[in-house]
């Protein structure tokens, strides 16, 4: 029996084009900002909309698949782990950083070129799934 569990499901929409880097040991990573909206009314009835952003961090050969399959705007199914780490600015100053480490990416909307080069809805296609490389060779 498990006696705790981290994991955090997202659904929303990429804010900018993935970024794909790779490690010193050329490990690929790419990060996406993924941005969820809930409506809610106020105290005078009226409908406001709060948006919250992700940073979703995604490893190896899917970074490479994610990064090549979406884009700005695209509508992604996140699951993962919550992380926090530190690391030292370029100015020297401490920064901390929670961000999501991506167990599996589906894009919601990918449209693969056919043999026509049209793109096509591709909702049987597999899902971006990655394994988790524990924090290792972070890139930033």
């Amino acid at each position: 029996m498990a006696r705790s569990v981290n994991k955090a499901i997202i659904l929303g929409n990429l804010g900018q084009d993935p970024e794909l880097r790779s490690t010193p040991t050329g490990l690929s990573v790419t990060t996406l900002n993924v941005a969820t909206t809930e409506s809610f009314k106020d105290k005078n009835g009226e409908w406001k909309d709060n948006t919250e952003w992700h940073r979703i961090v995604v490893w190896d050969k899917m970074a490479e698949t994610a990064h090549e399959r979406l884009k700005k705007g695209s509508k992604v199914y996140v699951e993962g782990k919550i992380t926090n780490r530190s690391y030292d600015g370029k100015d020297g100053v401490k920064r901390y950083v929670s961000e999501i480490r991506a167990s599996m990416v589906i894009p919601l909307d990918y449209k693969a070129p056919n043999r026509n080069n049209d793109y096509t809805d591709e909702s049987n296609d597999e899902d971006i799934q990655v394994q988790d490389n524990n924090g290792e060779d972070i890139p930033f």
